[in-house]
């Protein structure tokens, strides 16, 4: 039997791993990466000298292929992406679907995960909203479907998460801010910037006030966005 550990990494912190992490990268014949250079910088850290392979959304059928191969001949791999969880908003899960779909070599490979850190998670943890029920939509589209995208938080229950890229996060926001005035609601929003990181900061409050706290600040970073549920 061959594996395939899923393993989560530090979404800022480095020292946000876990030992049982850790000695599974140490351990593998392959580290499969996002992006090869910022797991470099983590391996480097902890001095792991295990080979590494880039495995992202634009990696072709071939390279995946490549990657089957070596799980069939008995290699053990560990799947990584640049932060945070595999499998969430990353492309890790078409790696799953393509060993689960192919009945010869599911019986010959185990998928394990190796939790760790989340920025879904750190954000839920420290949003001061009820999280039993949450509903979590990744990145905005950039183009198309905007409004459709924005109409599914608007239109929730439950507290909506989702992430957000520096640069268009205003104008994000800007648009939930018009939407939300035409259904005449106030939503509470947590913004949360570079999580674990040195410039780690906690926007709340409603959203025009949450905009103005992120157009006053310089520093740019990934961000994590709350939205309570309708009431």
């Amino acid at each position: 039997m061959s594996i395939l550990y899923i393993v989560a990494t530090p979404i800022g912190n480095l020292k946000d791993i876990s030992q049982r992490a850790l000695r599974i990268l140490s351990e593998v014949d392959l580290i499969l990466c996002e992006d090869t250079r910022v797991t470099k910088k983590l391996l480097a850290r902890y001095e792991i000298l295990t080979p590494v392979s880039s495995y992202h959304q634009h990696s072709k059928l071939k390279k995946v292929d490549y990657i089957l191969k070596l799980l069939k001949t008995g290699k053990n791999l560990a799947l990584v992406s640049d932060a945070g969880t595999p499998g969430v908003s990353d492309p890790g899960n078409k790696l799953i679907s393509a060993i689960i779909t192919d009945s010869e070599l599911l019986e010959k490979v185990d998928i394990i995960p190796i939790p760790g850190p989340s920025a879904l998670t750190a954000a839920a943890s420290i949003s001061g909203i009820a999280m039993d029920k949450f509903l979590f939509l990744g990145f905005p589209p950039a183009k198309r479907k905007r409004k459709k995208y924005f109409e599914k938080i608007l239109n929730s229950e439950y507290p909506v998460i989702f992430y957000e890229s520096p640069h268009r996060i205003i104008k994000t926001l800007k648009e939930l801010k018009q939407m939300f005035q035409v259904s005449s609601s106030k939503f509470q929003v947590i913004v949360c910037r570079e999580l674990t990181k040195k410039f780690e900061t906690i926007y709340r409050g409603t959203i025009e006030e949450v905009i103005k706290k992120i157009e006053k600040d310089k520093i740019k970073g990934e961000f994590v966005v709350v939205i309570e549920g309708k009431k």
